[in-house]
C-alpha cells in the first residue's frame, strides 16, 4: 500500500508536468498513479491534492510570491515550484498542520531537487505558515451569492 509521501511525490510529478505545459496531464492521472502503485485511499488523496492545487493555482502562486525575499518567482525551478505549490495548498486551503507539511516538502526537495532547495523551500513555507491567515475557503465550500430581488 502506498504512503501519503508516495502520493505526494506523484502529485509533485503531475504538477511539474502541468507546469511544463502538459495541461491535460489530469487525463492520464489514473494511469500514472497505477504505475506508481498508488491505489484506493491514497489515489483519492492524490486526486484531491492535484485537483485542489490546480483549481487554486492563482491564490497559491500569489501566496508564494508574497513570501519570496529577493527572488523572482519566474526564476524558481519547476520542481521547487511544484513542491511549494502542493505544500502551500495543504497549509492554506486544506489546513493541514504546517509542521507536517513543511517537513514533507523538505523531504521531497531533498529527493527531487538540488542541495540548496530544502533550505529555500523551508524558508518560504515557514513564512507562509506563520501568516495569521486562517484557512482559505475551498471554492466548493463558498456560498453562492443570493440573487437580488427585482
Amino acid at each position: 500500500m502506498a504512503t501519503r509521501h508516495q502520493a505526494r511525490t506523484a502529485v509533485v510529478g503531475l504538477l511539474y508536468a502541468y507546469d511544463l505545459g502538459n495541461t491535460d496531464i489530469g487525463d492520464f492521472f489514473d494511469t500514472i498513479l497505477e504505475e506508481d502503485k498508488i491505489r484506493n485511499k491514497q489515489r483519492e488523496f492524490s486526486k484531491a491534492l492535484f485537483s485542489g492545487t490546480i483549481k487554486n493555482l492563482l491564490t497559491i502562486d500569489s501566496e508564494i510570491q508574497k513570501h519570496l525575499k529577493d527572488w523572482d518567482y519566474q526564476s524558481i525551478g519547476k520542481v521547487e515550484k511544484s513542491i511549494m505549490r502542493l505544500a502551500t495548498y495543504e497549509i492554506i486551503i486544506e489546513g493541514t498542520d504546517k509542521r507536517i507539511i513543511i517537513n514533507e516538502a523538505i523531504e521531497l526537495a531533498k529527493a527531487l531537487a538540488d542541495d540548496k532547495s530544502p533550505r529555500f523551500i523551508n524558508a518560504v513555507l515557514d513564512a507562509i505558515g506563520k501568516e495569521e491567515v486562517v484557512k482559505i475557503e475551498k471554492p466548493e465550500e463558498r456560498e453562492l451569492p443570493k440573487e437580488k430581488p427585482e
